[in-house]
């Protein structure tokens, strides 16, 4: 297994100049990213009202099902004005979230 997948940052300056957080992912994907960032503010005046923004795990465990459930209707509109493929955006990253850190503690 490639442990620099289960890293967050490196702590060393050399390595941490070598992932390109801007340059290669908000860079690309500033638009996406936005949509993605103000889903997660909708989900969580939908599910936890009045509190700080947070994602609230207990209320997310089901990403691969719900990500196939938004990708059939990918380029669409959900009923609550968002796009289906933002909200497959969101449930791609949150499993990838949890894979990398399940992994992290199979190596620990």
């Amino acid at each position: 297994m490639n442990e620099s997948n289960l890293v967050r940052l490196p702590t060393e300056a050399q390595a941490r100049k070598a992932v390109p957080i801007f340059s290669g992912c908000i860079n690309y994907f500033p638009d996406a990213l936005a949509a993605v960032a103000d889903l997660s503010r909708i989900g969580n005046e939908q599910h936890n009202p009045g509190k700080p923004l947070h994602w609230d795990r207990s209320k997310s465990g089901d990403e691969l099902d719900a990500l196939s459930r938004h990708l059939i209707d990918a380029g669409t509109m959900d009923t609550d004005g968002v796009r289906h493929s933002t909200k497959v955006a969101w449930r791609a990253l949150a499993n990838l979230q949890k894979e990398i850190e399940a992994a992290r503690k199979v190596v620990a």
